[in-house]
């Protein structure tokens, strides 16, 4: 209990921000289809909001290293919240997409802050539980953020000024806080290839990871609506896509740290092949049929990116975690940036099935990597553990090196 109270102000922190950020993106969709915005300009705002996550991670632990914890923190809030106020002052879509760089930058920016604080202030006893409790305050909060559109009326300032206010509201807590700010820590070089040298299939993982996810949470909604459902059902599609996702990680997990990682990614991308053929080609499925099917894909593609994580870090030594779990969350970045685009100029195309087709294809050439590269090497002898790893910042990996390195066997 006293875990949870020294870090409550950080986790109320981070559940405001899911709120607000994570609710912009499916609002964003749907407001621009009220508007008339094309699939593809829709596509754009989601990959705008990746660039802007991008741009964050890297900027992020500079700035903090240069004005404080606090300060950085209310500087990249601010820029979450002027992105989402200014959605009305400009009804364009290519002026959205520079406000979605601004919230992309609020999410990226922020993590970044409470990831350090929290690094900073746990210890080798405290680290497990309060890793725990984190990930399940960050799952709630974006279960709770998908839940969102279903009161926020599509295309209305006063839904986006409703966002607005819960993204400065989570000023307060952390800025509020009688804790100590703690020191800075120094920022992790960016080193790309990193990720490559010590696993091309990891790198390639990650990337499918978030072809999966990001064309799913930007694009989603869209499908959604073209096959019929109503706001409120696409709110709970949204959701049963994350609570698949959320269920999935401790069973994969187990199976992760028992069996050949390269035969656990290789046997979840072709379950979520399946999943993804039976929702672009079972036409006419009840709204049930439709949300077990979302919940299908979420079990199968979420934990891609932490079994790939994993198995790079399998290949790395302790010195080099922090810069490895950088290098993985750019290649994710790379792909985040390109999903929505490509998903919603391929929906143009050939009808709202393609973004399924799109996530197939995409882990049907993982399957086919995978496969190669089990003939190039052998499995490592000793194996760190899997561990549930959250795309949220560069510097996430301080908070869960330690865990690989000392429960390593």
């Amino acid at each position: 209990m006293r875990l949870l109270i020294s870090f409550a102000a950080l986790f109320l922190s981070v559940i405001l921000l899911q709120l607000s950020t994570g609710g912009v993106g499916p609002l964003d969709a749907l407001s621009g289809l009220a508007l008339d915005f094309s699939r593809e300009q829709i596509g754009l705002l989601g990959s705008a909001h990746f660039l802007g996550f991008f741009i964050g991670c890297w900027w992020a632990p500079r700035l903090m290293g240069s004005v404080g914890h606090s300060r950085a923190f209310a500087a990249f809030t601010a820029s979450g919240a002027i992105g989402l106020l200014a959605h009305y002052l400009v009804i364009d879509p290519y002026a959205w997409a520079l406000f979605r760089v601004a919230s992309g930058l609020c999410v990226a920016g922020c993590y970044t802050v409470v990831e350090a604080w929290l690094q900073a202030k746990v210890t080798n006893e405290t680290r497990g539980r309060a890793m725990g409790v984190y990930r399940v305050v960050d799952m709630t909060g974006s279960l709770a953020a998908q839940m969102v559109i279903s009161v926020l009326e599509p295309a209305s300032y006063v839904s986006y000024n409703l966002l607005a206010l819960i993204c400065c509201a989570a000023l307060l807590p952390l800025t509020l806080t009688r804790t100590t700010q703690p020191d800075t820590p120094d920022a992790p070089r960016l080193r790309p290839m990193l990720a490559v040298s010590r696993s091309p299939l990891a790198a390639a993982g990650v990337v499918v990871a978030a072809l999966s996810s990001a064309s799913f949470r930007m694009i989603g909604p869209v499908y959604g609506q073209e096959v019929g459902l109503m706001t409120s059902q696409i709110a709970w599609f949204l959701a049963a896509f994350v609570l698949g996702g959320a269920l999935a990680q401790y069973p994969v997990g187990w199976l992760a740290d028992r069996f050949d990682r390269r035969w656990v990614l290789i046997w979840m991308s072709l379950a979520a092949v399946i999943s993804c053929a039976s929702t672009a080609l079972l036409t006419g499925l009840s709204t049930t049929g439709i949300m077990l099917n979302a919940g299908f894909f979420g079990l199968t593609t979420f934990p891609i990116y932490s079994i790939a994580a994993a198995h790079a870090h399998d290949f790395a030594d302790s010195h080099e975690r922090v810069e490895l779990s950088a290098a993985l969350m750019f290649w994710f970045a790379v792909g985040a940036i390109a999903a929505p685009l490509l998903a919603s100029r391929l929906m143009d195309a050939y009808g709202p099935s393609a973004l399924f087709v799109m996530i197939a294809v995409g882990h049907l050439i993982l399957v086919i990597f995978g496969l190669t590269r089990m003939r190039v090497r052998a499995a490592p002898a000793r194996r760190t553990p899997y561990v549930w790893a959250p795309r949220t910042s560069f510097v996430v990996g301080r908070l869960f090196g330690k865990s690989r390195d000392r429960s390593e066997r």
